[in-house]
């Protein structure tokens, strides 16, 4: 094997478990060894369960952050990509232990390291615990940034704000891929205009129901839901509750497909027309930060046209702008009129995300970047 060919991934969880981090990583170690022969090792930072083999297909999984182990992680292993999302390694948000791993790993290292902050820090107000953990939060992302050659971050909002800070420092945006799949677009002039789907993780598919059986009276009648498929998450009583509210009116017939296989939630995705998406709860919208999302790249990604529940502006990435973007509040809403090419409009989602975000781009920009 060539120098390089091997890179190290560190993420919190085992990839492929349902986890978000987990499996964005498992999908970019399949496109840099299928599209740049950058063959991966996966670093989880959660201790080894009884019968884990050591195997997700065929990487290679090592467990814990162990400093002892640096020297030898450092010479079989030329790259280092760090998947940050700081909760995902301290259950309060300030990994002390992470940043003194990587700071020993990065000064045995002999070629580049990339971290994916799929998130930076959290904010709160002055009651809550992250608002007096928040300056520990900040000084451990800015430690890991000083450290990396390289990040890679989903939207503008993370970008600026690293770029304020370290103005030199290289960094790549590039909006999360499908966990769901990317096939190949299913004719949208075939689908019903009133089909819609929620998908995600539990909390989300949780969150998105509650709102959408308040608002749904809303959506313009051309495109009134008339079938909901739900996508995702666990077989949760919380989810249950909501979809057998949403049955009793009976207005509209509801399906869900708790954790799901990809195939089968690439097949569900290719029937639907519009997807709602509750991405900020009660917390406050960022413009851009919906790009952190894997249930709206998913959407995108089969050319399904999502809804927000919050304003959102245009969304642009080195003059490329996305279609839209449509929202539905209680008081606005940006919907497609009822002339409009539909078609045009979710052909345009589905390319849009094909040229900045899809798992061959995305493996085309780390490979960049780890060079």
């Amino acid at each position: 094997m060539r120098e390089g060919d091997l890179a190290l991934q560190i993420v919190p969880y085992l990839p492929g478990t349902l986890d978000g981090v987990g499996d964005y990583a498992l999908n970019l170690a399949r496109a840099l060894s299928s599209g740049h022969g950058i063959t991966t090792t996966f670093l989880v930072a959660a201790p080894r369960s009884s019968g884990d083999p050591g195997w997700r297909e065929e990487y290679k999984v090592l467990h814990g952050l162990d400093p002892a182990a640096a020297d030898d992680l450092a010479a079989t292993h030329r790259n280092v990509i760090l998947h940050y999302v700081n909760y995902g390694y301290q259950r309060r948000g300030v990994p002390f232990r992470l940043r003194r791993f990587a700071g020993g790993l990065k000064a045995r290292l002999g070629g580049r390291w990339v971290t994916t902050f799929h998130e930076l820090y959290a904010s709160g107000p002055p009651w809550s615990s992250v608002f007096w953990v928040r300056p520990f939060q900040v000084a451990i992302a800015r430690d890991l940034i000083d450290l990396s050659d390289a990040c890679v971050v989903s939207n503008v909002p993370i970008k600026e704000e690293i770029a304020a800070r370290r103005p030199a420092k290289q960094i790549h945006i590039l909006p999360v891929m499908s966990n769901f799949g990317e096939p190949e677009l299913a004719p949208v002039g075939e689908r019903s205009r009133n089909r819609w789907v929620i998908c995600g993780g539990t909390e989300l598919i949780a969150r998105s129901l509650a709102l959408f059986d308040s608002v749904r009276k809303l959506i313009p009648e051309h495109w009134a839901p008339a079938h909901l498929d739900v996508v995702g998450g666990r077989a949760d009583p919380i989810i249950g509750d909501k979809i057998s509210r949403l049955k009793q009116s009976g207005e509209l017939a509801v399906h869900h497909y708790p954790e799901v296989t990809p195939k089968l939630a690439s097949e569900v995705l290719r029937q639907s027309c519009f997807g709602w998406i509750d991405y900020f709860g009660s917390g406050d919208a960022w413009p851009g930060m919906v790009l952190k999302s894997t249930a709206f790249a998913a959407l995108c990604a089969h050319g399904v046209i999502p809804v927000l529940s919050h304003r959102e502006g245009p969304v642009v990435i080195d003059g490329d702008a996305l279609p839209g973007p449509y929202y539905l509040t209680s008081n606005r809403q940006n919907f497609p009129g009822s002339s409009e090419d539909i078609v045009a409009i979710a052909t345009g989602f589905y390319e849009w995300y094909h040229r900045q975000a899809d798992s061959g781009h995305a493996a085309d920009v780390y490979a960049s970047a780890l060079r």
